[in-house]
This record gives structure tokens, C-alpha cells and sequence, in this order.
């Protein structure tokens, strides 16, 4: 801890928050996951949540990605004159270098450029980061844990993009009474004085790092057996997703889930526990599945369920009208009897 700085929020003092600490865990113990997006107004805690999180981790790097981040800033470039004079490749560090092992925190990533959310994705999608210039190549690991948060009261990502991003949380902004209470009572005790509030829960850090880091030493010897992959594609396939990038997702989610309970085999309540998350910007609103195969249905096809739910509308681009309040769902009129 730098003495010249306040300490970090607690991640583990953190009040009314258990789905996204459960996000932000479940991606630090595999980063392949993809990262977090997390939408939500503003004092949701969202930047509060990730910071604490890399005080969590060994090296504590928390690195933040400004708007104004160019495509060298973020990969790092190559010294070409070196290279040309000496045949000597001198890498200069970006940003991906910089969060190796740690967090990549990208606030508003839907106002982002779409070249840079790819690039991000890609790169926290494979662990490595590759640069190539005039010829010359360099590539360093950079496993780190992408977090981007977004209001979405600012504009939407593309959906291709937004599907790219592994674990995808809702923060509500209306919060009961006692939520709010409990909320408004640790941040004035941490503001008041952070170093005796942050000793105070320092136990529960210590535990919760040791916990993360045996989570990550069982994650590889954990078996993506046969009935996980079968209740895994039943729940995408339910859930009309395109492409297998969810199935993958919501496996591998399972896997850390699996590891942060200290088990060596997955079961079904890992999925059940991850499914939400995986699904929640991936379902689609425009298409159901039949109830059956569809090589073996003679029915007819039957109108499609609407749900008000906006986790299930996730996606659909806002039609361009003004804003409507929300309607209950509609009864025919009855008909008179002839």
C-alpha cells in the first residue's frame, strides 16, 4: 500500500453488490472468461467495485483506459530504428502490459471507438498481445481482468460487440431502504477514516486472495464433463443465442465457480449459479425455440412470449419515439354473445 494514498474501498465490505462481486470473482479466476460488462447509472458503486477487486490481486495493478486511449497506447509499440540498426526488438509497454495479471477498467466503454472495444476483446479473450510493425512482431501475455462499465442512458454498444464481452451485470438504480442504509453507513465510516476501516476487514481480504488464488491453482484439473455440456447447450439453445460463444462462456464460468467452492468436478448448481450472467445480453427477443426439435414438431408455430424484463430485451436497439411509461399487458375485450 502506498502510504502517500488512501487505501482502496474493501471488496469485501462491499453492501448489495453479491452479483457482481460473483461477476468479478468468477473473472479473476479465469480471465479467458472474457470480462465484466456492467451496466448501471451513475453511484452504483461500479468503478468502487473494481478497484477494490485488484487490491485483491498480488500485484494490485489497477489501470484505467481513458476515452482518448489511441490503438499505440493501448497494445505498446516498436521501436523500428533499433530494430533496422541493431536487429534489436525494444518493446514499449501499453496498456495491456501495464494490467498484465491485474484490471483493465474502461469506463463508458460504449462511447469507446468499436476498433478499440475489438481489440480489447480480443486480446483479454486469448491472454496474449501482439504487436506487428513494418515486418516485425513482438507478443507478452496480458491475462488480465477486463472490467467496462456503461450508463445506458449514453448510447448502446453494437450488439456484436456487446456479446463479445463474457459475464454481463445490471445494477438496479431504485435500492430498498435498509440497502441504501447499509450502503450510506460503510462508505461514511470508510470516509471518515479509510486506514482503520480497511484494518478492520482485512481479514476477510486476506482469506478472500488466499480463496482466489486456490480457486485458480484447482481451475485447470476441473473436467468439463458430459452432463455439463448438456445442460449448458439446453439453456443456450433455450435461450435462442447465435453462435456457441455463450456455451463456451457460461462453461468456463461454471469451471470458476466450481473451483471458488474448493470443488475438483462442476455440478449443476455452478450453471445455475452462472447462467444469468452469461445469458442476460445474449437472449434473444426476437426468436423462441420450439419446444421440440424442429425435425420432429408438425405443430404450428405459436406467437412469440413478450417479457417485460429488460434483461430478456437486451440487445434490441430503443425505438426512436418518445419515452413511454410502461404498459401492462393487455386483456382482449370481451365479445358479445350472438
Amino acid at each position: 500500500m502506498n502510504p502517500s494514498f488512501p487505501p482502496a474501498f474493501p471488496f469485501t465490505a462491499l453492501q448489495g453488490q453479491s452479483l457482481l462481486q460473483m461477476a468479478l470473482l468468477l473473472t479473476t479466476v479465469d480471465p479467458l472468461i472474457g470480462g465484466v460488462l456492467i451496466e448501471g447509472p451513475r453511484g452504483t458503486a461500479k468503478s468502487t467495485a473494481a478497484r477494490a477487486l485488484a487490491g485483491l490481486l498480488p500485484n494490485g495493478h489497477f489501470v484505467n483506459l481513458p476515452l482518448s486511449t489511441t490503438e499505440e497506447q493501448l497494445v505498446g509499440s516498436l521501436d523500428l530504428e533499433a530494430a533496422l540498426q541493431s536487429s534489436e526488438v525494444r518493446f514499449r509497454p501499453g496498456l495491456f502490459a501495464r494490467a498484465h495479471e491485474g484490471v483493465l477498467y474502461v469506463d463508458e466503454v460504449n462511447l469507446l471507438a468499436d476498433g478499440l472495444v475489438d481489440l480489447l476483446l480480443d486480446v483479454c479473450a486469448s491472454g496474449i498481445n501482439r504487436i506487428e510493425r513494418d515486418g516485425i512482431s513482438h507478443s507478452h501475455p496480458a491475462r488480465l481482468v477486463l472490467i467496462g462499465t456503461m450508463n445506458p442512458e449514453e448510447g448502446a454498444l453494437r450488439p456484436q460487440l456487446l456479446d463479445r464481452f463474457g459475464l454481463f451485470v445490471r445494477l438496479e438504480a431504485r435500492l430498498s431502504p435498509p440497502e441504501r442504509e447499509a450502503i450510506v453507513r460503510v462508505r461514511l465510516a470508510f470516509d471518515a477514516d479509510p486506514i482503520a476501516f480497511s484494518r478492520q476487514y482485512a481479514a476477510n481480504e486476506t482469506a478472500l486472495a488466499a480463496r482466489i488464488a486456490q480457486a485458480q491453482a484447482l481451475l485447470p484439473s476441473i473436467a468439463f464433463d458430459d452432463l455439463s455440456h448438456a445442460q449448458v447447450a439446453e439453456r443456450c439453445y433455450a435461450a435462442a443465442v447465435e453462435g456457441v460463444r455463450a456455451d463456451l462462456v457460461m462453461l468456463r464460468a461454471a469451471r470458476a465457480h466450481a473451483a471458488l467452492a474448493g470443488r475438483a468436478y462442476m455440478e449443476v448448481v455452478d450453471i445455475e449459479a452462472v447462467a444469468e450472467l452469461v445469458l442476460a445480453h445474449r437472449r434473444s427477443s426476437q426468436q423462441q425455440p420450439p419446444e421440440t426439435p424442429p425435425s420432429h414438431s408438425n405443430q404450428q408455430p405459436q406467437p412469440e412470449a413478450h417479457s417485460n424484463s429488460d434483461m430478456e430485451n437486451w440487445g434490441a436497439l430503443p425505438p426512436e419515439t418518445p419515452p413511454i411509461t410502461s404498459v401492462k399487458s393487455l386483456r382482449p375485450l370481451p365479445t358479445k354473445k350472438v
